[in-house]
């Protein structure tokens, strides 16, 4: 779906002009995203099978939810209408715990590139997980994985069944996780 986002600079601010998200892609605009990674307190991540018909990486695992901010909205808001979208799960401002602004730059092809800062969360899956809901246009599927298979799985590039973001955004995700669930 295309929609009106903002344009930021090469350092992630602001430039003040909106694009069409697909004008933004062809020209290679840096622009911001949510991504929404949920946890189990018994030590499991969520994990999100994208759909077989996405433009890039099919049916490959990445973040629990995820998505472009819109033209004016805010990170938050955006978050939570992400994960309302493609998970079916009503959350709250406070169940987020902001984990840093990554910035990602990706090439697929002439026309399609992604130049992004992801505004990264973490937030506890208090809900069963059978209550979840995927969107078919989205998600090809749900799975709970517990930390140490993804630790195992983002240290062995040859089996690599994952989105290929940087293995150092990767490693912070296992580490605030990890930590989140040791401390309770």
């Amino acid at each position: 779906m295309d929609e009106l986002i903002d344009i930021l600079d090469a350092d992630g601010n602001m430039t003040n002009t909106t694009a069409m998200k697909s004008e933004a892609h062809k020209n290679g605009w840096f622009h911001q995203t949510v991504h929404i990674w949920f946890y189990t307190s018994d030590g499991k991540i969520l994990m999100q099978q994208r759909g077989k018909e996405k433009d890039v990486y099919p049916l490959l695992w990445d973040v629990s939810a995820a998505g472009h901010i819109g033209a004016g909205e805010s990170i938050i808001t955006s978050a939570i209408r992400e994960v309302q979208e493609e998970i079916g799960l009503h959350i709250s401002p406070s169940d987020l715990k902001k984990i840093g602004v990554f910035k990602s730059i990706h090439n697929h092809s002439e026309t399609l590139k992604d130049y992004e800062f992801h505004h990264t969360f973490i937030a506890e899956l208090k809900s069963p997980f059978s209550s979840l809901k995927k969107q078919e246009s989205e998600v090809e599927s749900l799975e709970l994985v517990s930390i140490k298979q993804f630790g195992k799985a983002i240290k062995n590039i040859s089996t690599f069944k994952y989105v290929p973001h940087e293995i150092s955004y990767y490693k912070n995700i296992y580490r605030e996780i990890s930590n989140r669930v040791n401390s309770k």
